[in-house]
Formats: C-alpha cells, structure tokens, sequence
C-alpha cells in the first residue's frame, strides 16, 4: 500500500507497463505521478507513457487525461534532502471541471466503492463503537459533538455506548482537554489543543455521491483509505490515513483533491467531520460505505 511519504518522495524509475487486461489503466496513473515526481516535464511525461503502454489507449486520451490529473497542482517541487523548518502554504487550487469529469468517467461509483470495502455493514445496527475503537486505540482523547456548538474533548472511554449517538468527531486526537481559539477564548474544540494529523478527511460539496465516489476512488490509488461515511444529506466523507506523515505531502495530495471538488475546509486539523454511524440532527444515520482497518497504523 502507498503512502503519502513514500508517494511524495519516490525516485524510482517508470514501472514497465503490464499486458493488456492486468491494470494498464491505473499503471498510467501511477506512472504519471511517477514522471511529476522526477521532475519531468508534462509533454515528456505524455510522449514516454505513449512510448511504454502495451495496448490501445482505451479511452483515446487516457495518457492525456492521467498526465493531467497527476499533474493538476503545480506547487510540486523536487524534494529537497533537508526538510524545510516550515510547510509554505499556497492558495487552493480551483476545481479543474475537466479532470473531475475524466475521473469519474473512468472510476466507478457508489457501487464500486461499496463492492471495494474489505468489510460491509449490511444491517440496520450502528457500528460506531467497533469502528472509533479501531481508528483511535489507546483511549486518547477525542473532541465529538452531538452539533457543531455542543461538544467535548474527553478520553475514548467516556464516549463508549455514545457515539452512534453523535453527529461529529475531530478525526484526530487532541492533546488537551481545553485550547484557545484565535479570538483567545478557551475551548474544548480548537486548532491550539488539536494533536497532530491520524487522518486526512476529503468531502466534496459538488456532484452526486456516484460522482464523489469515483473521486475517492481516483484518490485511493496513491493513498491508504480507512474508511468513507455518507454525512446523511449529500456528501460523503473518505478518511485517509496519515499519521507520521510529511506536512509537504500531505499538502500536494491535499491539493491535488480540491482540483477534482473536494472542500479544503477539511485540510484544517481541528475540523468536525460526521461521526461514522452516527445520527445527524434530522436523525438520519450516517452510513459506513467503506471500511478497511488493515490500513490502519
């Protein structure tokens, strides 16, 4: 499974392509992260994949379409040997139409996306527990919400047998019971007392949730995805895992998702996201779709 860090700073050469029928399609995916990662330039990148692929392309600018979408952000830079002391921010980039619609010609659905989990809930019980206690072991402490201005930060423990009752979660441990917001008031939800990233949350305001699906599926190829949530109303929620990793790429992944719709609202780390399994305030469940724990760290 690929990483944000090992995907961010891979130098190995461009893989061979495989036969007819064994994944030509996502090898021109990853071979043209591949190429952005060496620095090579999106015309070259076009030509060598065009040079290496065993059969047709099938649609006629497949190479053209993942060369682009690799390609969507273009703050990319080869990494340095030192890190830098402080991660650079840049303006989100504006949703390419264009690269969105590729992708979810080219990804599947909410079908697909149910048929990919390694584990489905097929009935009607809450599995809120079960899940929150394997994405966050060792009763750390967790800042969930029954809204948006109701909340606390409070170890695991003291939410057992409640959290397919609540609507949000920080999908991050905090590092303390209470923080300060910029306004320097003390809060029990707030970037200050937020710990450091375990998932990275992509939801998109746009499209149907066949077209969302096929957005996360597009991003699952180059990063680890633990688990996606329906909100309840028109969004669906894709965690992917990201603890220990580089800011930097986490940044580019980031960006290359608010390219294909995604909010970058979720990108800060103290942002509520729904309570997987939970109940929304119109008392709707907020499904699990996908659910991989083997990804988890």
């Amino acid at each position: 499974m690929k990483t944000f860090l090992s995907l961010a700073r891979s130098s190995k050469p461009i893989p061979q392509c495989p036969e007819a029928g064994n994944g030509v399609h996502r090898w021109c995916l990853e071979a043209a992260w591949q190429c952005r990662f060496a620095n090579i330039e999106p015309a070259q990148a076009v030509f060598t994949l065009q040079q290496m692929i065993t059969r047709p392309q099938n649609p006629p600018n497949e190479i053209d379409t993942a060369v682009a979408l690799a390609y969507a952000s273009q703050t990319m830079s080869k990494p340095s040997k030192a890190p830098s002391p402080a991660l650079k921010i840049s303006r989100w980039p504006a949703m390419n139409s264009e690269q969105r619609e590729a992708v979810i010609s080219n990804e599947g659905n909410l079908a697909t996306l149910w048929e990919a989990s390694p584990i489905r809930f097929d009935d009607d019980r809450p599995h809120t527990e079960a899940v929150i206690d394997k994405l966050f072991p060792n009763d750390p402490l967790l800042c969930c919400g029954w809204s948006a201005h109701r909340f606390h930060t409070r170890p695991r423990s003291f939410w057992k047998g409640i959290c397919a009752e609540l609507s949000f979660i920080v999908p991050s441990p905090m590092s303390s019971v209470v923080g300060t917001t910029k306004a320097g008031q003390p809060s029990e939800h707030s970037l200050s007392n937020t710990g450091q990233r375990r998932f990275l949350v992509i939801e998109q305001d746009c499209g149907s949730v066949d077209d969302q699906a096929a957005v996360i599926l597009h991003l699952a190829r180059s990063a680890p995805l633990a688990l996606a949530v329906h909100s309840g109303g028109k969004s669906v929620h894709a965690w992917f895992c990201c603890a220990g990793q580089d800011e930097h790429a986490l940044r580019r992944f980031m960006e290359s998702a608010v390219a294909l719709g995604a909010d970058p609202a979720t990108w800060t780390r103290s942002q509520f996201v729904r309570m997987p399994d939970g109940l929304r305030a119109a008392g709707k469940r907020q499904s699990i779709l996908f659910y991989n724990p083997e990804v988890l760290q």
